[in-house]
């Protein structure tokens, strides 16, 4: 019996290898209409995707709890080549009217949620001299917007961290990746952003002509990834290209 769930259904993009071959592709398969529950429901049998993945909903607050999958996932797979921290929340409204409890939300999801990450792998990483960390950042982790106070502070926060650990480990062969994308269409308006910023966010990606699709992030990602370990794709701003800001 399916769970309900408080996930809407979004594209969601599964980035697999084709092999357990060390120099094995990587593909890309878009899932239309689906939650992180009906993946997990439906058993990861979803037809392109190989039976070789583990699918777990975990609180990026819970340092105890993202060790725990972290470690099945090693159990079955080795050791952490790559870690994407993608979890975000985005709660936009002007600041003096914002409930103070949002934006704790966003400071402990957006900076918090991205060191425990980073914690877990990366004293790892440095002792075997290899691995890559992918954070999400954001366009407004560089510049800042109306309605975004926190959002934009807690972003900026992402990318000092990034830059800041890459160059402490750089020495160890160890790669830290800013991916930060413009508008995209994802869930990240729903998480409790103002009426009103909500339709000035949605009013100006039609105006522009849409924003990204998911695909277009995962694809940035994979990129980067894939580029030899000698080289490292310090920073990469992916927006819309009728984004002016």
């Amino acid at each position: 019996m399916a769970r309900e769930s408080s996930y809407p259904k979004v594209p969601i993009t599964i980035v697999f290898k084709t092999s357990n071959r060390k120099n094995a592709k990587y593909k890309m398969k878009t899932v239309r209409n689906r939650t992180i529950d009906d993946l997990i429901d439906c058993n990861y049998t979803i037809p392109g995707i190989p039976a070789n993945a583990i699918i777990k909903e975990v609180d990026v607050l819970d340092l105890d709890a993202m060790k725990a999958a972290i470690n099945e996932a090693q159990d079955s797979y080795g050791e952490v080549d790559c870690l994407v921290n993608n979890a975000g929340i985005m709660i936009n409204g002007k600041p003096q009217s914002q409930n103070p409890d949002d934006w704790q939300k966003m400071l402990d999801v957006n900076i918090r949620g991205v060191l425990n990450g980073i914690h877990l792998v990366l004293k790892d990483m440095v002792d075997r001299k290899g691995g890559t960390i992918i954070n999400m950042g954001s366009i407004a982790g560089i510049k800042t917007f109306p309605d975004h106070t926190v959002y934009c502070g807690t972003k900026f926060a992402v990318h000092a961290i990034t830059e800041n650990i890459r160059e402490e480990v750089a020495g160890h062969n160890v790669r830290l990746i800013t991916i930060a994308p413009g508008m995209v269409y994802t869930e990240l308006l729903d998480h409790g952003c103002e009426d009103e910023a909500r339709k000035g966010w949605m009013d100006y990606a039609e105006q522009i002509g849409g924003a990204l699709k998911p695909e277009s992030i995962a694809k940035s990602v994979l990129f980067s990834y894939e580029m030899p370990q000698e080289v490292c794709v310090r920073e990469m701003v992916v927006c819309p290209t009728g984004q002016e800001p």
